[in-house]
């Protein structure tokens, strides 16, 4: 069964509309701190407009995501877009600090949380605890994964899960091996 989606999942100006809305933010708040009309920001969220690079930029520091976060990507075939994404068309999200790889699982930014593969490289870790608020959970697929949540040190393994309801969070990977997981976070961040 096929079900029409009301726009293009596929496109800068959705998934810039995902995070302003998810970040509860109007058009006039958004445009007035990018220091650009409510117009200009109405055309790029209808994909009637294409901001520049330096727009992009400004944007992503705007919203403290990856300007990479904002690049078209490759597009699914017209019968997958917004439902499928294979393994090959994965977005990159983050900005590998620290160690982490992260790619976005869901087809797009509009949904109410996104799913994301994280893959945490040898000897890494973040230094300063994250705080967001956030309901987030997280599933190990392969590695060890340590990690800290309000203020309470866990050893996670394959196999084993974890939630995280807005507390302090940090995470390491000590190991000579990398550590994968499925990180589920509502709303979304990125």
């Amino acid at each position: 069964m096929r079900h029409d989606l009301p726009q293009s999942s596929q496109t800068l100006g959705v998934d810039l509309r995902a995070l302003r809305r998810a970040r509860g933010l109007t058009l006039a708040q958004t445009a007035q701190a990018l220091g650009r009309s409510v117009g200009w920001l109405s055309q790029v969220e209808r994909d009637k407009s294409d901001p520049s690079i330096t727009d992009l930029r400004q944007i992503a520091a705007y919203f403290e995501v990856p300007v990479s976060i904002l690049f078209r990507h490759e597009a699914a075939p017209a019968h997958e877009a917004g439902f499928i994404v294979r393994s090959g068309a994965r977005r990159p999200m983050g900005s590998s600090v620290a160690g982490l790889l992260e790619e976005l699982l869901s087809p797009d930014l509009t949904d109410d949380f996104e799913m994301v593969h994280s893959t945490f490289q040898p000897h890494s870790c973040i230094k300063e605890a994250v705080q967001r608020p956030t309901q987030e959970v997280g599933y190990v697929i392969s590695g060890t994964l340590e990690v800290e949540i309000g203020g309470t040190a866990f050893s996670l393994n394959a196999g084993d899960s974890f939630r995280i309801r807005g507390e302090p969070f940090r995470w390491a990977n000590r190991t000579a091996d990398p550590a994968v997981a499925i990180w589920v976070i509502a709303p979304p961040v990125y």
